[in-house]
């Protein structure tokens, strides 16, 4: 069946995001435009009505508009568009669409470089005609685009062994398990990129309002869009990120990598440790739990004959940035720990004898240092090689803590970048505004571990924008809700709400790192706080992932159960159906004899705990602060279950908490297996 079939001289040009094999939004009158022959009268045909309408294209753009009213669920259908050449879109479905987005977790594809568990027995049983895929390419921009970026796809996909195999397994595996249970079409589009943080996903407008971007966003605006201006932008931003992160770093002069103290010539290291190079910081006793900025210094010897021509300076991968300086002038920087430095040494910095070779190196995190072989750590000229390895000088400057304390704001990124704020909602987001969804699937929220404060602002900005933006040239009609059968009753006693606004349902990020059962300060459960608080927003559900995380993996491997519970908070709370899609909320704790005594409120689709009397996972603390590992176990029955959580050594509870680790060992689960996610009780503040 053919992807799209036209004369090669049809001059009809739809949406990127039209093409055989779609699925059509159902129920939905679709507001849309396109091009076509100038002045040409146009005739629009779909074959579930056989109905025939006329616009006239303009005369001088050829553009027109039209409309389409999808019926319910149903196809396969053609639409043909005809400007005297026609235009025809084959396979076409009514049916539900998905917009899918985030970073790594949402890109993972089920085979290519993420092979989910049982990746091949997948992709062999891969061939189901009412599951469609559209796959959008990686681009970036400045301004909000209409284009559609189209990777090697070029268009909507019927899944099969070839085309699902290098698709979100995430999106997938929804997509496969809603289509299933509700008998229709189900259609996905996956616009994610791996690594990305959330605000390279928002609207201009919307981030002006987020705490941290506020001047990045004014100052981008000023610059008119004028890419020499933008570039310009940048390195005044990071001129200012650089002094306000690295004022304190003694080797330079107000954080300015072209003034290094610590580089001159004329400085004295000698009270300085020695370490042989090249070597992984995470070798040695000094260094090994070490993350932040480490100066090394080197005294080498040129003969006379090779001062007079540029040398060659071969230092091998870094892990993760530095400053180069041959006798105190800056001559390289790189950041990226896998990338080899390649530098040229003018021969105007040469000195015959005695010269200094100075590397500034700031490691963010894990190993750090010189990471390549010691037969790349060299200087070369011609055909003559200077070894550059054995002992250096070293001496700390800043920790990463340091580093941290300092930053009040992220590193600017550069414009290309697909880390540049607003970047992939220009060109990955903004094309599809005018392609009628059901709703939203978004995976995403290790790339701002760290800003978790930043991040609540941030994600619950972009949800909101997101449902304002989408489907405001359509009229989607609401899913028809099946009427319960007598003596039936939806699980838990809090009713979907009756919302206008767009489905947005997200995971929560999965355990990861080291297993721990005592993390008051971390990071990651902080992030997975903020994630939850977004649930406050009308329409905007957690799927609960801290389960099926991996402790050396970040992209977990079991991402069919990442599909079958995003799925089932669509097919309860979109859908109307009775399958159980959450866990009851933390409602309040009370003390009593010692004991924190913890109540629990259903919400949409919730199901009731699971008896157990040995529950991992809790923590708990007294006024002291200081946190205990605890006991605990499960009281009551259904709509009136309780937690009881105690310790010996805290007599008298003021705070608990649940899953609070970056890899925490819990088993708090309901009846039907569904995980409950981390909470506190208490609002202390052990991160920023």
């Amino acid at each position: 069946m053919a992807v799209m079939t036209m004369t090669a001289t049809a001059e009809v040009q739809l949406p990127g995001w039209m093409s055989s094999h779609m699925v059509l939004q159902q129920r939905t009158i679709m507001h849309l435009k396109a091009t076509a022959k100038r002045g040409a009268n146009v005739k629009i045909t779909a074959s579930w009505d056989e109905k025939t309408q006329t616009v006239k294209a303009d005369k001088q753009t050829g553009a027109f508009e039209f409309d389409l009213q999808v019926p319910a669920a149903g196809g396969p259908y053609t639409l043909t568009f005809d400007d005297g050449k026609q235009t025809v879109l084959e396979d076409v479905m009514a049916g539900e669409v998905w917009f899918c987005s985030g970073q790594s977790n949402m890109e993972m594809p089920v085979q290519g470089w993420g092979k989910v568990n049982n990746w091949q027995m997948e992709v062999a049983d891969a061939q189901h005609q009412l599951v469609r895929l559209f796959q959008v390419d990686k681009v970036v921009a400045h301004t909000p685009q209409t284009r559609v970026p189209l990777g090697h796809t070029q268009g909507w996909a019927v899944s099969s062994p070839k085309t699902m195999a290098e698709f979100s397994a995430a999106a997938y595996f929804f997509a496969r398990e809603v289509s299933k249970q509700l008998g229709i079409a189900v259609g996905v589009v996956n616009s994610s990129w791996g690594g990305t943080p959330a605000e390279s996903w928002i609207s201009l407008e919307a981030i002006q309002g987020v705490t941290g971007f506020e001047q990045h966003a004014r100052r981008l605006m000023e610059t008119g869009f004028d890419e020499d201006k933008i570039n310009q932008l940048y390195q005044d931003e990071r001129t200012e990120w650089l002094k306000e992160v690295f004022g304190n770093d003694r080797g330079l002069r107000d954080g300015n990598p072209t003034e290094a103290p610590w580089a001159q010539p004329e400085f004295d290291d000698s009270q300085w440790q020695k370490m042989g190079q090249p070597m992984h910081w995470n070798l040695t006793d000094e260094l090994k739990d070490f993350d932040g900025v480490v100066w090394l210094r080197r005294m080498i010897d040129i003969p006379a004959p090779l001062a007079v021509k540029d040398l060659k300076l071969e230092l091998g991968p870094i892990d993760d940035e530095d400053y180069t300086y041959w006798n105190g002038t800056l001559v390289g920087m790189t950041s990226g720990w896998n990338i080899p430095r390649h530098y040229t040494i003018p021969a105007h910095l040469l000195k015959p004898g005695r010269n200094i070779l100075t590397v500034r190196i700031y490691d963010s995190g894990v190993d750090g240092g010189f990471c390549g072989d010691a037969n790349d750590f060299c200087l070369k000229s011609g055909d003559t090689t200077i070894p550059i390895g054995g002992a250096w000088s070293w001496q700390k400057s800043m920790s990463a803590s340091e580093i941290k304390a300092q930053a009040g704001r992220v590193e600017p990124k550069k414009p290309n970048d697909p880390w540049f704020p607003c970047n992939l909602y220009n060109a990955m987001v903004a094309p599809f505004l005018d392609m009628p969804i059901r709703g939203f699937l978004w995976y995403q929220g290790c790339s701002n571990v760290g800003r978790a404060v930043q991040y609540e602002s941030l994600f619950q900005r972009m949800i909101l924008d997101w449902q304002a933006r989408f489907n405001r040239n359509a009229e989607v009609a609401k899913y028809p809700k099946p009427a319960p059968q007598q003596g039936e009753r939806r699980r838990g006693f809090m009713p979907q709400q009756d919302s206008k606004a767009l489905p947005f349902y997200f995971v929560q990020i999965a355990n990861y790192l080291q297993q721990k059962d005592l993390q008051p300060e971390s990071e990651w459960a902080a992030i997975r706080e903020v994630q939850r608080k977004a649930q406050q927003l009308d329409g905007v559900g957690m799927m609960v992932n801290i389960d099926i995380g991996m402790a050396n993996d970040i992209h977990p491997k079991n991402k069919q159960e990442v599909g079958r519970r995003l799925a089932l908070l669509a097919l309860n709370r979109t859908y109307g159906r009775e399958e159980a899609c959450a866990a009851p909320d933390y409602y309040q704790m009370r003390v009593s004899e010692g004991r924190a005594i913890l109540s629990f409120r259903p919400v949409a689709g919730s199901d009731a705990l699971a008896q157990n009397e040995d529950i991992k996972g809790f923590s708990i603390a007294g006024p002291d602060h200081v946190w205990h590992v605890a006991k605990a176990h499960t009281e009551g029955e259904r709509f009136m279950q309780r937690v009881v959580v105690e310790c010996p050594e805290v007599p008298c509870p003021v705070a608990v908490r649940y899953a609070w680790a970056d890899n925490p060992t819990c088993n708090l689960f309901t009846i039907s297996g569904l995980p409950v996610g981390p909470f506190r009780t208490d609002d202390w503040a052990d991160f920023r």
